[in-house]
């Protein structure tokens, strides 16, 4: 498979390991990807938060690493991109108020090119505005997903589903691994 160009986006806050680990397996596998977040450039660096499930209600937040970013945010053109990838963690929630972050996203659905959002970045998706008839997974925020009529994908925050059972908010499949993600990109 011929090499792709891949945007993340990403913010303050991100969950390390959703953004540390796409990245890295994306570029372990020959694909160019740029990390960029809004008003921050190439070189610049955006803090992460590292979340767990520690036997309270919910999860709890902890400083995680410097992600650095190898592209400038005002640079960005959505169309030189063959796919997106948006982690979790706090950024969303705060990523989701900058329009140009939600044409960004509007363009990758517009344009049916593979979109993953994971956990919280479900929420960029929700703000975007593209989610309404698609079935997608998410952090449980069942009652925010059916506000914007998506369909949640039951799975439980503290075991992963089986491959069998992962969707992408895109409605294109890539199960099982890494692997079928990169091959479910297009030529």
């Amino acid at each position: 498979m011929a090499a792709k160009k891949i945007l993340m986006l990403v913010g303050d806050y991100v969950e390390d390991y959703e953004v540390m680990v796409p990245f890295q397996a994306l570029l372990a596998v020959g694909h160019t990807v740029h990390a960029a977040c809004p008003d921050k450039k190439a070189g610049d660096s955006v803090a992460t938060a590292i979340h767990d499930f520690e036997g309270q209600q919910t999860y709890s937040e902890k400083r995680g690493h410097n992600f650095a970013l190898n592209a400038s945010f005002a640079d960005l053109k959505a169309e030189s991109y063959d796919a997106l990838v948006i982690p979790g963690g706090r950024a969303p929630e705060y990523l989701r108020l900058n329009p140009v972050v939600l044409d960004i996203v509007r363009h990758f659905f517009s344009a049916s090119k593979p979109v993953a959002a994971i956990c919280h970045g479900a929420q960029l998706l929700a703000a975007a505005g593209v989610l309404k008839g698609r079935t997608c997974s998410a952090y449980s925020s069942a009652p925010t997903l059916n506000c914007i009529a998506a369909v949640p994908v039951p799975c439980g925050f503290r075991a992963w589903p089986p491959a069998s059972a992962w969707r992408t908010c895109s409605g294109r499949c890539w199960r099982k691994s890494a692997r079928a993600t990169v091959s479910a990109l297009p030529n």
